[in-house]
């Protein structure tokens, strides 16, 4: 799990690639805080808990611009461990 926060970090960003582009910059520059403001954590269980919020975020993000996030999340939904959202 030492390297699922940065493979989540790179999954969100692919997924700001998704919204409309005038949306795109400030989801970008929220991923990247609220990522940077947790990248000294160490313990897994807090983790874990931070990777089911960010896809859970994510996919409230993706379905408040209409899109499909089941079909958009997965890859970040299998790297966060997520089993329904938050």
């Amino acid at each position: 799990m030492a390297n699922a926060g940065l493979r989540a970090y790179r999954e969100v960003l692919r997924l700001v690639r998704r919204l409309p582009a005038d949306a795109r910059p400030y989801y970008a520059k929220y991923a990247r805080e609220n990522f940077v403001n947790y990248r000294d954590l160490s313990a897994d269980d807090d983790l874990a808990a931070l990777l089911r919020r960010a896809y859970g975020h994510s996919s409230w993000v993706l379905s408040k611009y209409s899109i499909n996030a089941d079909a958009a999340a997965g890859r970040l939904k299998e790297v966060c461990g997520a089993e329904g959202g938050a």
